[in-house]
């Protein structure tokens, strides 16, 4: 088929750094990450040049607030102050809330499959931390329905996570203690895994199963309903590139790396869905329905169909953490239970790093950090890192598919990829 999508490879920051303290801006981490990737990709500013006069390359830059967080818009041009090589390439910025790195992706796929561009490249980019916390927080509002769901809120998604967590308990009829242990279980997990990484945010922290379910303590403050610090996603300052190319161009890159176009890994499965913007409306919509996100189900059906596989072909999961209860949502939606099963998996071990299914061996959004803009983008170099064996000390053995699932608000925007060689 000609028209296969193929990840040649990339790279993040290192997600513990603090920009602002440092005095730089996210022009700084803009240049810095894309020379960095595109060094580890091993394309040179000169074949950008060269891709470029022939129509050939484009960059998709995903990021979600910068207006707010950095009173800078127009984020596809700054690609010209990184490198001269880049005047002229065609770049713009897509925007899906968390899921903006995602939507970036998944254009650059579609452009790729259609010819027009042979080389894609995605950069994920988000820096938060030149604001408070408050003030981030209400900025995150803008990702919900902002006048109904967040204004005049502190820290809205916490509030609209820990309502979800109190829809799968009443939904399910879940005894509360199993469904809570379930929870900081999850938070342990990525914490845990998240040590073995080095560009994680959370590597040196501390973090155990005794300190998740002490909730409502000093040091572990409620912040949304029955969700604490433990439940929640790291405010992070961070980028991430993918490249992407089409067939044509990967069995060339191939041939000068010496290696087979068959071990390059390609994106074989894709989804994207969007549910009702305010969470009441989401809820009001699965009533009847075994699911309480069918939508977020649909998009992972939606990759899996396209790929023709199922979940017992993935070995991998990355997904989108950014609270405690969204992973466990996630848990059925892939298929790995039955919905109001979830707790079943964790208590067995089958998410764990060395379980069946391991969920984000890369810490997640929990443990790694989540850059709005970039999640998405980091995501699919982490299925990357997996799929060819890369991921150094959070390498789960043996992976040959990896899935990720990216949503945007309150699971309103989701995309899903499914990545393999």
């Amino acid at each position: 088929m000609s028209d296969k999508v193929y990840v040649l490879g990339g790279e993040q920051t290192d997600f513990q750094r603090n920009w602002s303290k440092e005095g730089k801006t996210f022009m700084s981490m803009m240049r810095e990450i894309m020379t960095d990737a595109l060094e580890k990709v091993g394309i040179e500013p000169s074949e950008i040049k060269k891709l470029n006069k022939e129509n050939r390359v484009a960059v998709f830059v995903g990021n979600f607030d910068a207006e707010q967080y950095t009173n800078q818009g127009h984020l596809g041009a700054f690609l010209t102050e990184v490198d001269p090589a880049f005047y002229g390439v065609p770049s713009a910025r897509y925007e899906a809330a968390c899921a903006s790195g995602s939507v970036a992706i998944d254009a650059a796929a579609t452009h790729i499959r259609a010819k027009d561009y042979d080389v894609a490249i995605v950069l994920g980019i988000e820096v938060m931390k030149t604001v408070s916390s408050s003030i981030g927080g209400d900025f995150l509002g803008t990702a919900a329905y902002y006048e109904k769901e967040a204004k005049g809120l502190s820290f809205p998604f916490p509030k609209l996570f820990g309502k979800l967590a109190d829809v799968i308990l009443e939904r399910y009829k879940l005894k509360e203690e199993v469904f809570m242990d379930a929870l900081a279980e999850i938070s342990r997990i990525n914490y845990d895994n998240a040590k073995r990484n080095p560009k994680s945010q959370t590597r040196t922290w501390f973090m155990n199963k005794e300190h998740a379910m002490n909730r409502g303590s000093d040091t572990n403050m409620a912040v949304g309903g029955r969700l604490c610090i433990s439940d929640c996603s790291q405010v992070t300052d961070g980028a991430a590139v993918v490249v992407l190319a089409s067939k044509k161009y990967t069995e060339d890159f191939a041939k000068k790396k010496g290696i087979k176009t068959s071990d390059i890994p390609r994106i074989k499965g894709w989804g994207h869905r969007v549910a009702p913007i305010t969470f009441d409306a989401k809820v009001a919509e699965s009533l009847g329905n075994k699911y309480i996100l069918p939508w977020t189900r649909q998009t992972v059906k939606d990759a899996y169909d396209r790929a023709e596989m199922g979940v017992k072909d993935i070995d991998v999961f990355e997904t989108h953490d950014c609270f405690t209860s969204s992973e466990y949502a996630a848990i059925s939606a892939f298929g790995i239970t039955e919905p109001g099963k979830e707790h079943i998996a964790i208590q067995d071990g089958v998410i764990d790093f060395n379980g069946k299914k391991p969920i984000n061996p890369s810490g997640g959004l929990i443990g790694v950090g989540h850059p709005v803009g970039a999640s998405g983008a980091r995501m699919m170099l982490d299925l990357y890192k997996q799929v060819t064996g890369n991921a150094g000390d959070y390498q789960v053995p043996k992976v040959k598919n990896g899935l990720m699932l990216n949503i945007g608000g309150s699971a309103t925007t989701n995309m899903v990829f499914i990545v393999g060689k």
